[in-house]
């Protein structure tokens, strides 16, 4: 049975980017007791800029969760604002706060606990880790440095199983490891595989962390394969090196969609050679975790900003009040 405290469960999302960000906007809903562990080795788009003129911690996927978890939905869209052009094109004014925060305080711990009280969010979000560090990959030919050179890389043609790390080491925040302590319920939110959800599980310290923690930890599956990262996976692939990174038998549950998107939509992606992630009913069975399928798809089409010069955003999305209402029985 799950401790709560006014009825509410406890619920930790690991992950961040849109993946979080779609949960994390219905979960907050359904419970006080929220918190969002962020990945922290982005270096793309405008975060990558911030980092390197700057030298602050990465702030796009902190700004997505405290966007989610938000009651004042002005400030949520002063947050999400980008500038379309000038010296500060493509930058959200979010992650121009956090970075100037972050130097005004000295700390990014600080930086987000001032912009959760301006937001009023409803839970916490909290950086998965404080250390400055890198994603890397190592492949027979050297290494590739930065989550966004790896996004873009052509990993299947290692023939699977990347080797990916952190540099320097990244140590558990403190925060994080109580957090994960303490759920009711530990979810690994959908997002790039290699891109997000590895470098969130790689810290050192989260591995152990969830092979100790008593709660139910659930994968909520991607949707859609990535071209060149994640090429004809099938829902137990995705589980396997999420395992790979976070420890064998970690996974008690994966949430994944039965729906078909539609067929304009399809198209869209396959012209980038992206296709849905695949079901394989025999494998699925003899997994050491729980399977359970649903209609998890969101209808209708997520229009992209268009002053975000940075990054494609998708298209095909979860459907939130369908996988919260499958988290919450999981509770």
């Amino acid at each position: 049975m799950a401790s709560h405290l006014n009825n509410q469960p406890k619920i930790v999302v690991i992950g961040g980017g849109t993946g979080s960000f779609t949960l994390l906007s219905e979960l907050k809903n359904h419970t006080n007791n929220l918190t969002a562990l962020v990945n922290m080795a982005d270096d793309g788009g405008s975060t990558g800029i911030l980092r390197d003129e700057l030298g602050v911690l990465p702030p796009g996927d902190v700004r997505q969760c405290l966007v989610a978890l938000s009651n004042r939905p002005e400030l949520r869209a002063l947050f999400n604002f980008r500038f379309s052009d000038g010296t500060f094109g493509g930058h959200s004014f979010g992650n121009l706060f956090l970075s100037a925060a972050e130097q005004q305080a000295g700390s990014f711990a600080k930086a987000v606990r001032l912009s959760s009280k301006i937001l009023n969010i409803t839970g916490r979000v909290v950086p998965i880790t404080l250390d400055d560090c890198q994603l890397v990959l190592t492949t027979p030919a050297g290494k590739i440095n930065g989550e966004f050179a790896i996004s873009e890389y052509d990993i299947t043609a290692l023939g699977g199983h990347p080797n990916l790390s952190l540099i320097p080491l990244a140590r558990l925040n403190p925060k994080a490891k109580l957090a994960i302590e303490q759920a009711d319920l530990l979810v690994i939110a959908p997002g790039s595989l290699y891109g997000s959800l590895a470098p969130a599980l790689l810290v050192d310290g989260v591995s152990r962390a969830l092979k100790r923690a008593k709660a139910p930890k659930v994968f909520v599956c991607n949707l859609v394969n990535k071209a060149g990262q994640t090429d004809n996976f099938a829902v137990h692939d995705y589980v396997r090196e999420i395992e790979r990174f976070a420890g064998t038998g970690v996974i008690d549950y994966v949430l994944y969609n039965t729906d078909q998107p539609d067929e304009r939509l399809l198209q869209k992606y396959s012209l980038e050679g992206e296709f849905p992630v695949k079901i394989n009913a025999a494998k699925l069975a003899s997994t050491g975790f729980k399977a359970l399928g649903g209609k998890f798809l969101a209808r209708g089409e997520i229009k992209r900003d268009s002053a975000d010069k940075f990054i494609k955003r998708s298209l095909i999305r979860h459907d939130a009040v369908a996988i919260t209402r499958a988290l919450l029985k999981l509770c």
